[in-house]
């Protein structure tokens, strides 16, 4: 797909913004330094897409809006020793481009993630010193359709997931014309370690090591050789979603535990039929990482809304039970 850049410039926040540096918490600086990308495609039949120039220019305000009150992510990050960052909110701007395409959004099939979208991202060079990278990149790109694509590259250093939904949110209400819902908790020191430790403390987490070896095999070289994994979407009814979570909940006692709930049936499903479609052996050991919202799970939990890094990858493993439905599911179930 040919994308044409037309313009390009900084979004400051619209009002004086505090002016200093932000600590990261322990789960910020142990995350990738790279930005993750969102992209939104919005048809040509809704009558808010015309004139373009005219969306464009509702982002841009509505965007400097938000960054008075998001404003870590007009910042800019720097190393400052020990292989450690901090956030200086200096309130450089956020990234917006404006760009082209001749091509349609049918020509994109079902959307499901294709390298072809890549040129509908705002690209990151890391070349450059990362006191000198944009927190936040964004790009709205007009098919010749009349449909748009509005896509995000954020840095995964300053937010996780929930965070970056809660920013868009935000963002898309001022764009609305609406107020601000939720004001983000932008205080990291509530996650702050304390001192340094009297002494080196050491963990065994051996799930988090690599994966294990095929049985029979005594390396991995073969199945590093493969080409890389298709992406794919995987499509369910809500029919199957109940068949299947009735089957795992099948013989257990009502007053034992509470059931189990769809997505840990899904993933249990998952995990079983990609160790079937691998043609695991039943002693096969496997390994499966999801991300867990830790906010509600630590003591005292995080304040509502909290702006940052706190999701954290939970990892369980097990041999390969291809016949029972319920076996994958109860070891998805994390407190």
């Amino acid at each position: 797909m040919a994308v044409t850049l037309k313009a390009s410039s900084l979004v400051k926040p619209s009002e004086p913004t505090w002016n200093g540096s932000l600590p990261l918490s322990e789960w910020d600086q142990i995350g990738i330094i790279t930005h993750v990308p969102t992209i939104y495609f919005y048809k040509p039949t809704q009558d808010f897409l015309s004139p373009s120039h005219k969306i464009f220019r509702t982002l841009r305000d509505s965007l400097s809006l938000a960054l008075v009150h998001f404003y870590p992510l007009a910042g800019r990050l720097r190393w400052i020793g020990g292989g450690r960052l901090v956030l200086d909110c200096n309130a450089i701007g956020v990234e917006l481009i404006e760009a082209e395409t001749e091509s349609k959004l049918h020509h994109l099939g079902d959307f499901s993630p294709s390298p072809e979208f890549e040129p509908l991202i705002p690209s990151v060079n890391y070349n450059k010193p990362i006191h000198e990278l944009p927190l936040l990149l964004v790009q709205l790109t007009k098919f010749s359709c009349g449909g748009i694509s509005l896509s995000m590259s954020i840095s995964h250093a300053v937010v996780d997931g929930q965070s970056a939904l809660h920013f868009i949110s935000e963002w898309a209400r001022l764009a609305r014309g609406e107020p601000l819902c939720a004001v983000p908790f932008l205080d990291r020191t509530v996650l702050r370690a304390g001192g340094p430790p009297r002494a080196c403390p050491r963990f065994g987490h051996t799930q988090f090591d690599h994966p294990p070896l095929l049985v029979g095999q005594t390396t991995n070289d073969g199945e590093r050789k493969k080409k890389t994994t298709v992406v794919a979407v995987l499509k369910l009814t809500k029919t199957q979603v109940e068949r299947l979570k009735s089957k795992a909940n099948e013989g257990r006692a009502s007053e034992s535990s509470r059931a189990y709930t769809r997505y840990e049936v899904i993933t249990g499903h998952i995990w079983r039929s990609a160790c079937k479609a691998r043609g695991h052996v039943s002693e096969q050991p496997t390994m499966l990482g999801v991300c867990v919202d830790s906010r509600n799970r630590v003591q005292p939990p995080l304040p509502p809304k909290y702006f940052g890094n706190a999701v954290l990858d939970v990892v369980r493993g097990g041999d390969c039970p291809l016949r029972r439905a319920n076996v994958k599911a109860n070891w998805l179930r994390f407190k």
